[in-house]
């Protein structure tokens, strides 16, 4: 099966240099040598496990399969995706300036603007035309200057960049998590299941995630009771206690992404690339939709650049345990 994203748009090149970024500033962020933020994380025993798929539902051409055995030693990584309030803690204290501030624009979901924003937008891509490229959109203003994350502060924090996430993880004195741990933890315990509860997608009409219900990408009948992000704690937990490693919103991995995997018998702490130019990014948002882009299973993926940022995709942290 082969299947388009349409959940995430990239910074091009072009794009990069249409509006000129922030200057004398300074992002730079020391490893903090104490935890923040320390209550969500979830300390995991590792082990093997087989990662990956090869289900009639996953796209080949993401490099999805095929099962493989991959080990990973114990690690501990946050119950929820970080949070707006927890950003707003970071931002806070270190003055960090966000990629999409410093390009001054990111993209957004074409439903979810105002009549006063739409005539703000200056680009949209071709591939994906739903996503439109508005100034003064950010992790603070998520829909553009005219909205605010008031009365969503339990909700992910969105337009964040890898390099943005990576800045935070420094700042708590975490780590992104690699797309091995990712998917170790959010299997849950289960083996070769589509979902983190499963391989149904709903079981007696009640949903399990925040993805997308209706004609996409015109019509959501919010029949899991969202349109755009929710709460970070909403529906429930996966075996190991994690929430929303479905759907609500894409999280960053530290891997550079690739196709090709280990052919050894079993890999152990895989880590991705040593180089390459766009970043995995695991659990698919509130946009996928099975018409188009089912990429909220476990083992599905995707990737983009590391500056680039969009109006669902988030992170959540990692750790190592001593």
């Amino acid at each position: 099966m082969s299947g388009k994203n349409c959940c995430t748009s990239k910074r091009e090149n072009g794009l990069r240099s249409s509006i000129s970024q922030c200057e004398g500033f300074s992002n730079e962020i020391t490893q903090s040598k104490l935890i923040r933020h320390d209550e969500n994380l979830i300390k995991l025993p590792g082990g093997e496990f087989l990662m990956g798929t090869d289900d009639q539902d996953s796209f080949p051409d993401d490099g999805e399969g095929p099962i493989r055995k991959v080990y990973v030693q114990p690690f501990a990584i946050d119950r929820y995706a970080v949070t707006n309030a927890q950003f707003q803690d970071f931002v806070e204290d270190t003055g960090y300036i966000t990629d999409a501030e410093r390009y001054r624009w990111s993209f957004v979901f074409h439903l979810l603007l105002s009549e006063e924003m739409k005539r703000r937008v200056f680009h949209s891509p071709k591939e994906t035309p739903w996503w439109f490229a508005l100034e003064g959109a950010y992790w603070k203003h998520p829909e553009g200057p005219d909205s605010s994350i008031a009365g969503r502060m339990d909700h992910p924090v969105v337009h964040i960049s890898w390099n943005d996430a990576m800045a935070y993880c420094k700042w708590t004195g975490k780590r992104l998590p690699t797309e091995a741990e990712w998917e170790y933890a959010a299997r849950g315990g289960l083996e070769k299941k589509k979902y983190p509860w499963g391989n149904k997608l709903t079981y007696k009409g009640e949903h399990h995630c925040n993805i997308w219900q209706g004609t996409f990408p015109v019509e959501n009948t919010r029949e899991d009771g969202y349109l755009t992000t929710a709460p970070v704690d909403a529906f429930s937990p996966n075996g190991f206690g994690l929430y929303n490693v479905s759907g609500n919103v894409w999280e960053w991995c530290s891997d550079w992404f690739s196709k090709v995997h280990t052919q050894a018998k079993i890999s152990k702490n895989p880590a991705g690339p040593e180089v390459g130019t766009a970043h995995v990014m695991k659990g698919g948002s509130y946009l996928c939709h099975k018409s188009y882009c089912n990429r909220y299973r476990v083992a599905a993926r995707s990737s983009n650049t590391p500056d680039s940022s969009s109006g669902n995709l988030g992170f959540r942290c990692a750790a190592d345990i001593e």
